[in-house]
């Protein structure tokens, strides 16, 4: 019985070295073939693993604490815009009652507005502002009403890819170019009225995130205004200059 024992033995060692040579020839034409071929060959019917699935068999996670610019974004297409703003009586054009003028004193302007985000810098927007012009020495005011159309350039691209980590910048600085037209009315005798044409408007100003969603806009607000005159008893027709500086919440959706 021991005899065939040492038998068994000696014959596995015997045929060992041959099967030795054999996986070696096999991997030497593999690597002459090349391992990626061999392996895609092999694993052509297996599924890939899903993305980070190799990394959760490799690595071992670990809480890395709370921070509130490093977190999942999707992509918002719209926003809107509410908000109001005062009249910069010095960066504003007089009104006038023949030869008196009237500097503005305590203006001020609501806003809404609907906008697109068509990119990581560009953004349109469609908005509707109020203005309640008051005037020194008078007690008589001046209503404006305004339908916008804008096109704003973010001057720094809002969320930052850094290899795998998406973070949030939360000041961002911009403009903006468009037009506007709209009616406008000057209580009392005299007072100018009427259809103001499609003029100007042009903003600059920065945008602060308050979390990835809401934001408030703190910008100034050029307006040129070309209509029936500004003021009383004035002729019709000329440019007049309007400047507020303006401050609304920003909502995307």
């Amino acid at each position: 019985m021991k005899k065939i024992s040492y038998l068994g033995i000696l014959a596995v060692l015997i045929t060992a070295p041959a099967t030795a040579a054999y996986s070696d020839d096999q991997f030497r034409s593999e690597v002459l073939e090349g391992l990626d071929l061999v392996g895609a060959r092999a694993n052509v019917d297996k599924p890939d693993a899903a993305p980070g699935e190799l990394g959760l068999d490799v690595y071992q996670t670990a809480d890395a604490g709370y921070n509130s610019d490093m977190q999942m974004f999707i992509p918002t297409r719209m926003y809107l815009r509410a908000g109001a703003g005062l009249n910069l009586p010095f960066a504003t054009d007089s009104a006038h009652r023949g030869d008196v003028a009237y500097d503005s004193a305590g203006s001020w302007t609501t806003q809404i507005g609907l906008g697109w985000n068509l990119s990581s810098y560009v953004r349109t927007e469609i908005d509707f502002q109020e203005s309640t012009f008051n005037f020194s020495d008078t007690d008589d005011q001046a209503s404006y009403q305004t339908v916008g159309g804008m096109l704003y350039f973010d001057f720094a691209r809002r969320y930052v890819q850094t290899g795998d980590v998406t973070y949030r910048r939360r000041f961002v600085p911009f403009m903006g170019l468009g037009v506007a037209a709209g009616v406008y009315q000057f209580d009392g005798a005299g007072g100018a009225d009427g259809f103001v044409i499609a003029a100007p408007r042009a903003t600059l100003g920065f945008n602060v995130m308050l979390n990835d969603l809401i934001g408030i806009d703190i910008m100034y607000q050029y307006q040129m205004m070309i209509g029936n005159g500004f003021g009383w008893d004035v002729r019709a027709g000329g440019v007049d200059n309007i400047s507020n500086v303006m401050a609304s919440f920003r909502v995307n959706f």
